[in-house]
């Protein structure tokens, strides 16, 4: 029977929104519509401005690249191939080797795509074994769009490996190790972005029981994701953006679009099927479903914009991008996700899938498992306390000694790069040679007898106190008062060892030689500085980034819920699933328990980005679950039920729909723990972990344990707190009929009637 009851006029946004875009649902459908494709086409003609390499850089290696980006000096790809004799054969005076070394270079030179050619003769580019001789040059054109047109270099070495096969011949070099790079982290984001899609709508159409229903939740996160595509593009020419930030985009819009698409419908469906009308439901959707969204995305916004205070260009990127896709797809949720449920009406069942839609459609609202596992949690609120908390914080253990490096190209890749194998053995025949330091001296006049001088004693200096073992090349750029230094590294693909090499360079040989000379500016860069200086930047903006997004996602919760206690409850769950994931992190690959499994062996580092990503990230999407739980808790309470019995029926008639979310947002996590790339394995594994622990041991056993064992100060705002902004008030939903549920008082006990407490 339908519900005859009256709501009053809408009181929150969530729901004033809902019921404009209910009653205005082809203005609302063609708005949404209307903004995907402006914001497409403005896009596409604006153009999306990316991250420069100076800008991507840190510290001391990010004003290399600005001062030589300044001077108009182009900052061309360095390549080199080795030839190296198999076994003990050849040396660099036979010969034949002197054959391959001239066929090296003929094939090279071939290729038109190649300058300043130099051999190894010239250059003294042999070991001290005269076994390995290195082949330099540079690519012709734009440093940065080396990589594009490497290939034909690459089958020019190959072709001379073919002919010469009593030796080795590898080339390794900017171009040719950012082409591997890019086609791994391509091939691997490529795959998983054709992969989260099929995933999420295959889920949902289980979820679900109609493929209508289930093709409204990925069609909200795509057209999301479009419109967002084109909004970045124009923001990009004052906030610069990167392909990395345009994937992490399409992560989180999925998930966050899919989540909130899902709550809503969910509610929608439910009213129904208690027999409201439609026009009653989508009010009530909206009402409670709505409002969760709103509070739910603000929290997950606040804690992207966390990645815009670390400083470094990249993270400000990918918090910026995620945080505008977070926000067109909560606004997309309370305003065309309405107006198409009014439109569709009945017709959202449409493609039902047989027997399983009969079974959604003969189906309760209530999680069955769910009340069976919250009997016991409820039964014993303090055992189930200190187990689960207790579980979760030895799960969080390993991650106190959690060792963050950046890693080298053979723990990402492991050797299945032909690239990743030629560094290996320049490395070992060149230590440091393959990846030098660099070095910028800027002077008024680089000419001048004490800068010459100067420089003279950097170049002995840098061998004479171990930092290198030469040769240390000197390039002068007269006209710029400008010369280059480069340093090769004792330590070479060793992070260790040659952070200890480049600080005696920074810290000792500088100061001693051109530290002595006014004027002179001779900041160091390379791979190693880079990323020390990368790291050194990251580990400073810790501490604010954490304290922001704890501090401002305090205070929504305090705000939406009036509640200080549910507030500090939120965070500390929150933090609590985040170590967990922290720990997993740790144990599987740093110390490699249970790697195999994910293809992880001999990583033995987590990498350096990933904590502050995964933290920003996972607090934000944990919110998600959070807010809609403690939401339809709040709801059942204000509906006059005890405060137990509201735990017992926000559990478990919101038990569906989270679990729903969550394996969407594991599978489509998990993907990523299958790729190649071992930064990605790891993103995805603590992505999944973290998500599959939220919505299991901290939304079904920690919450309602914790909120059964507090009673009625789950609802404490102290006096000298009520003058904060109200964001509680919204419209409630038609009052529910009291039931007992299991693990719940028949009537409310004399310690949980409301006692003056601001619900």
């Amino acid at each position: 029977m339908a519900d005859t009851g009256r709501l009053e006029r809408p009181r929150g946004i969530a729901a004033r929104a809902g019921s404009w875009s209910a009653r205005h649902r082809w203005a609302a459908v063609g708005g949404w519509v209307l903004l995907v494709i402006l914001a497409l086409a403005v896009g596409s003609m604006t153009g999306r401005v990316d991250v420069s390499e100076s800008e991507q850089v840190p510290g001391e290696a990010g004003r290399v690249s600005k001062i030589l980006d300044e001077a108009g000096i182009d900052d061309a790809a360095g390549e080199t191939v080795l030839i190296q004799a198999k076994g003990g054969g050849l040396t660099a005076s036979d010969p034949a080797f002197r054959k391959a070394v001239d066929g090296v270079m003929a094939e090279v030179r071939a290729t038109g795509q190649v300058t300043a050619l130099r051999s190894p003769y010239d250059t003294k580019s042999i070991s001290a074994d005269r076994r390995s001789a290195l082949v330099q040059f540079e690519m012709r054109g734009d440093a940065e769009k080396a990589a594009d047109h490497i290939q034909p270099v690459l089958d020019a070495v190959d072709k001379a490996q073919n002919g010469h096969q009593d030796l080795r011949i590898e080339e390794f070099g900017d171009a040719s190790g950012q082409k591997a790079f890019d086609d791994a982290f391509g091939d691997d984001f490529t795959q998983a972005e054709y992969s989260a899609l099929p995933v999420a709508l295959g889920i949902l159409l289980i979820v679900f029981g109609a493929l209508v229903a289930a093709l409204l939740p990925v069609a909200l996160a795509m057209t999301a994701f479009l419109a967002t595509t084109g909004l970045v593009a124009m923001v990009s020419h004052w906030v610069h953006m990167s392909d990395t930030a345009n994937s992490v985009m399409l992560l989180v819009g999925l998930a966050v679009g899919v989540d909130y698409c899902l709550f809503y419908l969910r509610r929608e469906r439910e009213e129904r099927a208690a027999g409201r009308d439609a026009q009653t439901a989508l009010r009530v959707a909206a009402a409670t479903s709505g409002r969760a969204i709103l509070v739910s995305g603000v929290t997950v916004i606040v804690a992207m914009a966390g990645m815009l205070f670390t400083g470094i260009a990249e993270f400000k990127a990918m918090g910026l991008a995620t945080l505008m896709v977070v926000a067109v797809a909560m606004v997309g949720s309370v305003t065309v996700l309405p107006a198409l449920l009014s439109l569709l009406g009945e017709r959202v069942e449409k493609g039902r899938l047989p027997f399983l839609g009969r079974a959604k459609r003969r189906g309760g609202t209530e999680s069955r498992i769910w009340r069976a596992v919250l009997g016991p949690v409820l039964r014993r609120p303090k055992l189930s306390l200190a187990l689960a908390g207790g579980a979760l914080i030895a799960l969080a253990v390993p991650a106190v000694g959690m060792n963050t490096a950046n890693l080298t190209m053979d723990q990402e890749f492991g050797d299945r790069l032909p690239v990743v194998n030629a560094y290996n053995h320049i490395d070992e025949a060149f230590p440091g040679g393959s990846d030098p330091a660099r070095v910028v001296v800027k002077a008024d006049d680089i000419d001048a007898a004490p800068v010459r001088d100067a420089l003279a004693r950097f170049r002995t200096e840098a061998v004479a106190k171990g930092a290198s073992k030469g040769p240390v090349e000197v390039t002068v750029h007269h006209r710029q008062n400008l010369a280059v230094v480069e340093v090769p590294l004792i330590g070479g693909s060793d992070e260790g060892k040659a952070e200890k090499s480049l600080d005696v360079l920074r810290n000792e040989v500088r100061p001693a030689t051109l530290g002595t000379v006014d004027g002179v500016d001779a900041p160091i860069g390379g791979s190693t500085a880079s990323s020390k200086d990368f790291n050194d930047k990251l580990g400073s903006a810790v501490a604010p980034v954490f304290a922001f997004v704890v501090v401002f996602a305090f205070l929504l919760m305090l705000m939406s819920f009036r509640s200080l206690t549910i507030a500090v409850t939120s965070i500390v769950l929150n933090l609590l699933s985040v170590g967990a994931a922290y720990g997993i992190l740790t144990a599987v690959f740093q110390h490699g328990w249970g790697a195999g499994l994910v293809g992880a062996e001999g990583v033995g580092a987590i990498v350096s980005w990933l904590p502050l990503f995964l933290f920003v990230i996972l607090f934000g999407l944990s919110m998600d679950y959070h807010v809609f739980v403690v939401s339809r808790i709040r709801e059942a309470r204000l509906a006059g039920r005890t405060t137990k019995d509201a735990v017992v029926h926000g559990v478990v008639t919101t038990a569906g729909v989270v679990t729903s979310a969550a394996v969407i947002m594991v599978a489509v996590f998990s993907i990523f723990g299958t790729l190649s790339m071992q930064s990605m394995k790891q993103m995805g594994v603590g992505l999944a972990a973290a998500v599959l622990i939220d919505a299991t041991v901290i939304r079904g056993v920690l919450l309602p344990a914790v909120m059964s064992l507090l009673g009625e100060r789950n609802w404490y705002l102290p006096k000298w707190l009520g003058w904060l902004p109200d964001l509680a008030h919204d419209e409630p939903a038609p009052a529910q009929r009291p039931t007992v549920l299991v693990g719940a008082s028949p009537r409310p006990d004399a310690d949980e009637r409301p006692r003056h407490a601001r619900v």
